[in-house]
C-alpha cells in the first residue's frame, strides 16, 4: 500500500513520511493550518506556502520546509505534490505516487469558490482518503450570495433595535470567509483578538479584506453600538460578551442545518456555513477522482461509507483523530478578556 494507517496517523512507508499526524513524528506533511490538522511537537514540516504563515502564528518556532501547489518534490521512493482543497487559504490535498500507483489524501475539502480560498482542483488517483463531515444527504449548502443576503439581513435589523450583531466564526476561514461578505457601509466592523490576529497574518499575505477595529480593553463599545462583531463560538455567552449591551446572537456552521443544534445553540440566528463540501461536492469529488478505493475518515462515515458500497465502490473506514467542523473552534481563542 502506497498509504497505511498508524496509531500516529496516515504514514507513507516509500517517504518516511506521515500526512496531518496526531502524535509527534520525525516528518510531518500537513495539508492545512486548523488545529486538528496541524499539531506541535513534530520534528519537521511540510506545507503549502500560503498555509504557512498561519501555521507559524499558530505554532510558533518550528522548521517549515513550503512547496507550491502542483509542484513536485521527491521524498525517498515517492512523489508528493500539494494541490487546491479549497477549505481555507493555502489549504492542500496531497497527491503520493510510489511506483505508479496514486493515492490522494484530501485533508478538509470544500467544492463551491468561496471568493477566498484557491478553489478546489479535482484529481484522479486509484485511492482517494476522503473527509465526509457532513455526508448525509441534508446537508446542502446555500450559495455565496444568499448568504451575504441573510448575514447583511440579520445585522440591518439587529441595529434597527439598537444592537450589535455578534456572530460566531471559526478565527481560521471561516471568519474571513464571512468577513468578505459582509457590507461595510452598514456600520462597523469589530474583531474578538483571535478572529483579528489570523485576519492580519491572511492579510500580511496579501488576501484583501475589508477594515476591521479589534475589541480592546481601551475601545469604546458605546460609541460602536450596532457593530457587527466577529467572534469564535466560544465567546457567546460569555463574560467578554456582556460588554457591548443589547446584542443579537448569531452562528455560523454547516451545522445550522439541523433544528436541533440550532435549539441547543441558543443563538438568535443560525447561518449554514461550511468550509467542508456538502452531501453533492462529496460524492462529485469522489467521483472525479475515478478512484478505485475510497476511504472515509472523519465525519458521518458508516453512513457515507454503505453508501459509497450501494453505488459499487470499495469503500472503508479510517479512524482518526480529525475533528471535522465542531461547534467549537479548533483554532486557540487567544485574545479573550
Amino acid at each position: 500500500m502506497v498509504l497505511t494507517f498508524t496509531e500516529a496517523g496516515i504514514y507513507c512507508p516509500a517517504a518516511d513520511a506521515h500526512i496531518d499526524p496526531w502524535r509527534p513524528v520525525d516528518r510531518a506533511l500537513i495539508t492545512h493550518g486548523h488545529s486538528d490538522h496541524a499539531r506541535w511537537g513534530h520534528k519537521r514540516y511540510l506545507a503549502t506556502e500560503a498555509a504557512a504563515p498561519v501555521i507559524r502564528h499558530r505554532l510558533g518556532d518550528i522548521t517549515l520546509q513550503t512547496i507550491r501547489y502542483g509542484e513536485s518534490l521527491r521524498m525517498g521512493d515517492a512523489t508528493i505534490s500539494y494541490h487546491p482543497a479549497g477549505h481555507v487559504p493555502g489549504s492542500a490535498q496531497i497527491r503520493v505516487e510510489v511506483g505508479g500507483e496514486v493515492w490522494v489524501v484530501s485533508g478538509d475539502y470544500k467544492t463551491t469558490p468561496d471568493g477566498l480560498s484557491e478553489p478546489f482542483e479535482p484529481l484522479r488517483c486509484h485511492a482517494f482518503i476522503s473527509e465526509c463531515t457532513f455526508g448525509l444527504p441534508i446537508f446542502r449548502w446555500p450559495d455565496e450570495a444568499t448568504l451575504a443576503r441573510e448575514i447583511n439581513g440579520w445585522w440591518l435589523e439587529a441595529r434597527a433595535k439598537g444592537q450589535s450583531a455578534i456572530l460566531g466564526v471559526y478565527a481560521l476561514g471561516k471568519a474571513q470567509r464571512v468577513l468578505r461578505l459582509l457590507d461595510p457601509a452598514i456600520g462597523p466592523i469589530l474583531t474578538h483578538g483571535a478572529v483579528e490576529a489570523t485576519t492580519e497574518v491572511l492579510r500580511a499575505q496579501g488576501i484583501a479584506l475589508p477594515p476591521t477595529i479589534p475589541v480592546t480593553q481601551s475601545l469604546d463599545l458605546k460609541a460602536h453600538r450596532g457593530a457587527m462583531v466577529l467572534a469564535p463560538p466560544a465567546a457567546l455567552g460569555s463574560s467578554w460578551m456582556r460588554k457591548f449591551g443589547p446584542v443579537s446572537t448569531g452562528f455560523a456552521s454547516g451545522w445550522m442545518q439541523l433544528r436541533g443544534v440550532r435549539r441547543r445553540r441558543a443563538a438568535d440566528r443560525g447561518f449554514v456555513v461550511s468550509d467542508h463540501a456538502d452531501w453533492a461536492g462529496l460524492n462529485a469529488a469522489i467521483a472525479e477522482t475515478g478512484a478505485e478505493r475510497i476511504f472515509v475518515t472523519h465525519g458521518y462515515t458508516t453512513q457515507f461509507a454503505q453508501w459509497l458500497r450501494a453505488q459499487g465502490h470499495d469503500a472503508g473506514i479510517v479512524e482518526t483523530e480529525f475533528g471535522g467542523e465542531t461547534l467549537d473552534d479548533p483554532t486557540p481563542a487567544e485574545g479573550m478578556e
